[in-house]
């Protein structure tokens, strides 16, 4: 009797683990399908303008609200310093994921032209509103996991992780998604018209567009060149450029402070001066970043934290008042991206083997590393100890399939467009069961 019971107990256990893995998805997957049947081209009940204008308001509204009320709540000086590892990690998320995805360039061999694509797609997971969709349905109910303040919680180790993910991007992954040279000389031949109308023909992801709001308005001269070897290039070929052709690719004027301080200093001093004064490092500065900024500054200040955050506060109406717009967000991320699935992929020339050898080295290979680092990372005593919700956004790190933003970045460099919307498309619906697998292990382990 008492061993029945045991197993009895032990088998309940293990679908509790299951259910709390998989139920938090059930319940994305239902406003996703909502979401798909709302865009649907055969009910067409609410128009494609319609969410992206919502997908403007998650950009510019739901989102920072939720960053500012939970982040600003739960930082503090002391946060700030232990929470050192959330922003590392990323890093080496994404250093695991590069390394990834010249293994599948290497296994895989996609065409010349998008081995970049392949091992930026690969690296870059998705840091912020997925995770935190998937941190609201975890901690909806209230026998969570993770305790009664695991919402506030999740929320602002997410938030606190945004910020590199977004560096990173608008750096490093910028120029790594510039158009290959080979690929652009043969475009400047005769086909670069054909080309740029093909690409005006795409119609862009919804979760591009509320990653990068008005991004056809960001575009300059060299956003679709490929800036960095045309620059370098004479260096390859044994060549000088020069004086001239360095202010001119810089759009430095002869009488520019910045054009003599080039033409003084070492040609490659020049060529990299140039490289950074043409990446756009102020496009970092959108409202969730501006929001997660906000909210550490008025957190770390406890004389301004205790004007603005809680009951007492003088201005606890106003951060009620971005509660209930924060409220918007989680909901509205899943419509749009049901939307993004009425739509469909579009067709792509990377190849069904390199996509599949992409999704699987993201979504599979990737989170198994995962739990080995975050692990390791545990016994080195670089976590905050005993708290798990802090270990499963770090975790969420490695397991959400590659950046929106990724999206917006090859659409404004004119490389991949069509690419990237339909391995986003793809990577999306196996993060269905992708997911659903690791954090059933998670829950099982834990």
């Amino acid at each position: 009797m008492f061993m029945a019971r045991m197993d009895g107990y032990s088998m309940n256990s293990s679908e509790k683990d299951i259910l709390d893995a998989v139920f938090p998805l059930l319940k994305l997957l239902s406003l996703t399908l909502i979401g798909v049947l709302l865009a649907h081209p055969k009910t067409q009940i609410i128009p494609k303008a319609t969410f992206k204008l919502l997908s403007k308001l998650v950009f510019a509204l739901f989102l920072p609200c939720l960053i500012f009320t939970h982040l600003g709540q739960s930082i503090t000086v002391d946060n700030f310093l232990s929470w050192w590892f959330i922003p590392v990690n990323v890093i080496i998320s994404t250093l695991v994921g590069c390394i990834l995805g010249m293994l599948v360039v290497a296994i895989c061999c996609p065409p010349p032209e998008f081995k970049r694509f392949t091992i930026i797609m690969t690296a870059f997971g998705n840091t912020g509103n997925l995770p935190l969709a998937i941190v609201g349905t975890v901690c909806h109910d209230d026998d969570n996991p993770f305790g009664p303040d695991c919402h506030n919680k999740g929320v602002s180790y997410v938030s606190f992780a945004q910020w590199v993910a977004v560096i990173l991007v608008y750096t490093f992954v910028y120029h790594m998604m510039e158009p290959p040279m080979e690929y652009y000389e043969v475009v400047d031949e005769g086909l670069e018209i054909e080309q740029q109308t093909e690409n005006e023909e795409i119609s862009r992801p919804l979760l591009v567009e509320a990653e990068w709001p008005g991004m056809e308005d960001q575009e300059t001269e060299h956003s679709k060149t490929p800036f960095i070897a045309k620059i370098f290039k004479s260096s390859r070929n044994g060549q000088q450029s020069t004086s001239h052709d360095l202010e001119s690719m810089g759009e430095e004027s002869d009488n520019s402070p910045k054009a003599m301080r080039c033409m003084a200093a070492p040609r490659v001093v020049s060529k990299i001066t140039i490289v950074a004064e043409q990446t756009p490092i102020k496009h970092i500065l959108q409202p969730p970043t501006i929001a997660s900024l906000l909210a550490i500054i008025v957190g770390m200040i406890p004389q301004v934290k205790s004007f603005v955050f809680g009951d007492d506060a003088p201005l606890s109406f106003v951060t009620d008042s971005l509660q209930i717009l924060a409220g918007a967000m989680v909901p509205s991320v899943m419509l749009i991206l049901g939307g993004m699935f009425a739509e469909g992929p579009n067709d792509s020339k990377l190849g069904s083997r390199t996509m599949i050898g992409i999704i699987v080295a993201r979504l599979f290979v990737l989170p198994l590393l995962g739990f080995g680092i975050v692990n390791l990372a545990d016994k080195l005593h670089c976590l905050v100890h005993g708290d798990q919700m802090y270990q499963f956004v770090l975790l969420l790190q490695y397991m959400t399939p590659s950046a929106i933003l990724l999206g917006a970045i090859a659409s404004l460099r004119g490389y991949a467009v069509s690419e990237s919307s339909a391995l986003l498309f793809w990577q999306h619906i196996c993060a269905l069961f992708s997911l659903s697998l690791y954090l059933v292990i998670y829950f099982r382990t834990n």
